[in-house]
C-alpha cells in the first residue's frame, strides 16, 4: 500500500532500516528483507542499497540527530528522566486507571510519576542510568487518517508518557521516526492500522520539535482465519517461504490486491499492472481475513 500510493501521487518511495535495536538486529535479515520486496517487484527512490539525498537509510548511523532532538526537548522542559523498572511500573500500575497501552505496556501516568519522583533520588545517586521520557500533553490529538478518517487519541489515557530515550542508551522507535521522517521530508507516512495511537504521540513530538507533521495511512492487517493478527510464527507464509515453494511473486501481489479491494478476485499480476489498478479513493480499509480459499488459490 505504502508503494501503492507513494506511486499513485507521483512521489518518492523512501525505503529506511529502522535497526535502532543494537544487538537484537540482524543484518542477514534486512539483506533478506530487501531481496523479498524487489521479489515482489517493488522498487525505492531512496534507501541504503540506492543512495538519495536524505542519507543515511540506516536509524543505526543516525545517531546524532536524535541527539539533538532530545537536546531541543529537554531545554523545552518537555522530557524528564525515568527511574521505575519495569516492576516498578506494573506495582504502580496496580489502580483501575492502568490499561495496557500500545504494545501492551502500561500506560504511565500520575501514580508512576509519583513514584518514580520517590525513588528517584536514591537511584540516581546510586548511580543508575535512567530512561527519557516525554510528557504528553493533556489535550487529545485529533488527525485524518487517509485510511481510517477523523482519528481522536487522548494520549494520557491511552499511551502515557513515553520513552524517548531507554536507560541502556538506545533510542525509542517514536523519536528516531518522528525525526527521520521529518528530515527526510516525508509527507506520507503508510503502515499498519495497529499504529495508530502512535500517530498521535508522534504528532505531539512533531510540535514539541517544531517540525511539520506528515499526513498518516493506516493500512488495515492481514488477519488469519480465526481473526488473528498473521503472526510471524506462520513461517510457512513469509515471503521467503513462499518464493521456496515455487510461488510467483505475481500470484502474492494478485492475492494482495484482492485483500485491498483493488481487484475483484485474485488474479496474478505484476507490479506495474498493480498499479494501473490501483485507485487512492477505492481501496479497502477494513481488517483483511487471509481464508483457507485464499491460501489454497496461492500455492495452487
Amino acid at each position: 500500500m505504502a508503494w501503492l500510493r507513494a506511486r499513485s501521487f507521483g512521489g518518492a518511495f523512501v525505503l529506511r532500516v529502522e535497526d535502532i535495536d543494537g544487538p537484537r538486529t540482524r543484518p542477514e535479515a534486512v539483506t533478506g528483507n530487501l531481496a523479498e520486496l524487489r521479489w515482489l517487484g517493488l522498487d525505492w527512490d531512496e534507501g541504503p542499497d540506492v543512495g538519495g539525498p536524505h542519507g543515511p537509510y540506516r536509524q543505526s548511523e543516525r545517531g546524532a540527530l536524535y541527539e539533538a532532538a532530545l537536546e531541543r526537548l529537554e531545554a523545552a522542559g518537555r522530557v524528564f528522566e525515568c527511574y521505575l523498572s519495569r516492576k516498578d511500573q506494573a506495582d504502580a500500575a496496580g489502580a483501575p486507571h492502568a490499561s495496557p497501552g500500545p504494545g501492551g505496556e502500561r500506560v504511565y501516568g500520575e501514580a508512576e510519576r509519583r513514584l518514580n519522583a520517590r525513588l528517584a533520588p536514591a537511584r540516581r545517586a546510586a548511580g543508575a542510568r535512567p530512561s527519557r521520557r516525554f510528557m504528553v500533553p493533556h489535550a487529545a490529538v485529533s488527525f485524518t487518517d487517509a485510511c481510517l478518517g477523523p482519528t481522536v487519541v487522548d494520549l494520557t489515557l491511552s499511551f502515557g508518557d513515553f520513552v524517548v530515550r531507554r536507560a541502556d542508551g538506545l533510542w525509542a522507535y517514536q523519536l528516531a521516526v518522528t525525526v527521520d521522517d521529518a528530515a527526510m521530508g516525508v509527507t506520507e507516512v503508510v503502515r499498519g492500522a495497529d499504529l495508530l495511537a502512535s500517530a498521535a504521540a508522534q504528532l505531539a513530538l512533531y510540535e514539541a520539535l517544531g517540525l511539520t507533521a506528515p499526513g498518516f495511512c493506516h493500512t488495515p492487517l492481514l488477519l488469519d482465519g480465526a481473526g488473528e493478527r498473521l503472526a510471524k510464527r506462520r513461517g510457512d507464509l513469509t515471503l521467503h517461504a513462499l518464493r521456496e515453494r515455487g510461488v510467483r511473486a505475481e500470484r502474492v501481489l494478485g492475492l494482495l490486491a484482492h485483500l485491498l479491494g483493488v481487484l475483484p478476485a485474485p488474479a496474478e499480476l505484476a507490479a506495474a499492472e498493480l498499479t494501473a489498478a490501483f485507485d487512492v479513493d477505492r481501496h479497502s480499509c477494513a481488517a483483511a481475513p487471509l481464508l483457507p480459499d485464499h491460501l489454497d488459490w496461492l500455492v495452487a
